[in-house]
């Protein structure tokens, strides 16, 4: 590959790159964009909006089928100059090291068959070559750092899903790459721990690298912005504006932008909601265990038909795990839960919070729901006003999992559960890879639905004003932590 003589320090650099379908359909329209040593460069925007592409195209990794026209330089050398399929391996030479990348999924990230701490262990001791007994001493720093001090001898899937989000990022950066893209870094985080990751991620640009950021949230958009850093609005696979982060925060210019920055839930009106009367389950003097440890104990509520219920409290708390319970998935470790009409099995239903966990990967999602349809007998009719409602285009039912965004496949999902007529919906932070303008259109339509049909919708989250505004009632199970 060629060499070029870009200013010194710019370590990331894309010339009118786009990214497009073998078919010919344009995914990204030409961007062009240089990141600078001790620079912050974050991507806002709608879900399905190309920033991933965008990012996963700078890494060298995109979805396979997808083409490249446009040039990527890293640090000086060119990576990508022409059009055609990105060369893996010239990017690949620089993973860990100089350029690495956290996942919008971080269970992919993980090795299932290894333990947090032998997972960033191997981080330092293998990729940055530092010896055994620094490298323990380190990993258990940043355990600290993250709050995982007690889950070190966790396997990935004892992680709760913002516990799996912190854990996905300490392997990818302890082992010195200076060039940094985050994928929405902080969903799932409850407020302290995500301020925690974003200040971790704030330093990468302080020790003069550069870091990427695609985000929703505006908070986070504020907490990486200073006068030198820069920010870029996408809608479409559009370039809607770019600029330093702080003008662009304060004084958007294009309608989209200004709507993104006031779609706040602490501003939204709260609708006048009729009581739900009819008893559905019961809860008594419930407590809920993972392994040895128990979560939270002495819980007692009545959910009701058609009732709107908020979950809330840290990340890691049981609230999955009671989840998991009330669809039968796990048993409680104490109590008695009691259904006072009981459903169907396909009628108590889990919308997860890391979507692709529930979609096979090499079969397009049109032909999943088909599977659905025919399995349950039900309406083909519901997709196309259902899909319109959520603003997915029909188009994605033509494609697999892998090569959707993270919030389209989290919004089929919702689809999937909807047709179902489920009589309860645990929706485990369902919104968190939403744009806040997206996020209030599937939430109305959620709720809606819900409230419609009779169901009732445990609705977990970590923004306290959006569970309030949406749900009658609200437990927090901070109240039932086991000490």
């Amino acid at each position: 590959m060629q060499n070029t003589q870009p200013s010194q320090d710019i370590l990331i650099q894309i010339n009118n790159l786009s990214v497009h379908t073998t078919d010919g359909a344009t995914l990204v329209e030409p961007i062009s964009l240089s990141i600078k040593k001790g620079q912050n460069l974050t991507i806002l925007g709608e879900t399905g909006s190309g920033k991933s592409l965008l990012a996963q195209a700078v890494m060298g990794a995109l979805p396979k089928g997808l083409t490249v026209k446009g040039q990527i330089l890293i640090n000086g050398k060119t990576l990508h100059d022409g059009q055609g399929e990105l060369d893996e391996h010239q990017f690949a030479k620089l993973w860990g090291r100089d350029l690495t990348m956290l996942p919008q999924e971080p269970v992919r990230s993980l090795d299932p068959t290894m333990t947090v701490f032998r997972q960033i262990w191997e981080s330092l001791h293998f990729v940055k070559r530092v010896d055994n007994s620094a490298a323990k001493d380190t990993t258990l720093r940043t355990l600290e750092q993250l709050s995982l001090a007690h889950a070190k001898d966790y396997y990935p899937h004892e992680l709760s899903g913002g516990m799996a989000q912190r854990a996905s990022f300490a392997p990818a950066t302890v082992s010195g790459a200076y060039m940094v893209i985050a994928d929405e870094p902080t969903k799932g985080l409850d407020h302290t721990n995500k301020i925690a990751v974003v200040d971790m991620l704030a330093q990468v640009a302080k020790q003069g690298g550069c870091l990427l950021t695609i985000t929703h949230d505006i908070e986070v958009a504020n907490r990486l912005s200073t006068d030198n850093d820069l920010l870029m609005v996408m809608k479409k696979g559009k370039l809607l504006e770019q600029g330093q982060a702080t003008d662009v925060l304060q004084n958007p210019k294009s309608d989209y932008a200004k709507e993104l920055m006031s779609a706040n839930p602490a501003t939204w009106t709260k609708a006048d909601i009729t009581p739900a009367e009819t008893p559905l389950l019961t809860l008594k003097d419930v407590a809920i265990s993972r392994g040895n440890k128990e979560l939270f104990s002495g819980l007692n509520i009545t959910l009701h038909a058609g009732q709107a219920v908020g979950l809330i409290g840290d990340s890691g708390i049981g609230k999955s795990s009671l989840g998991d319970a009330i669809c039968g998935l796990i048993n409680p470790s104490k109590g008695v839960m009691t259904w006072h009409t009981k459903p169907k099995r396909h009628q108590v239903l889990k919308l997860y919070q890391d979507p692709p966990s529930a979609f096979a990967q090499n079969i397009t999602l049109g032909t999943l729901i088909d599977d659905v349809v025919k399995r349950h007998h039900l309406d083909k009719s519901q997709i196309a006003p259902l899909m319109e409602a959520l603003q997915l285009h029909p188009d994605l039912l033509h494609r697999t999992s892998e090569s959707v965004s993270g919030g389209e496949l989290q919004r089929i999902a919702i689809m999937r559960a909807l047709m179902m007529k489920p009589v309860l919906l645990f929706a485990d932070e369902v919104t968190n890879r939403l744009d806040p303008i997206t996020q209030k259109t599937t939430l109305d339509l959620l709720t809606h639905a819900c409230r419609t049909q009779n169901c009732t919708l445990v609705m977990v989250s970590h923004d306290h004003d959006l569970t309030r505004h949406y749900c009658d009632t609200v437990v927090d199970l901070t109240g039932y932590r086991t000490v």
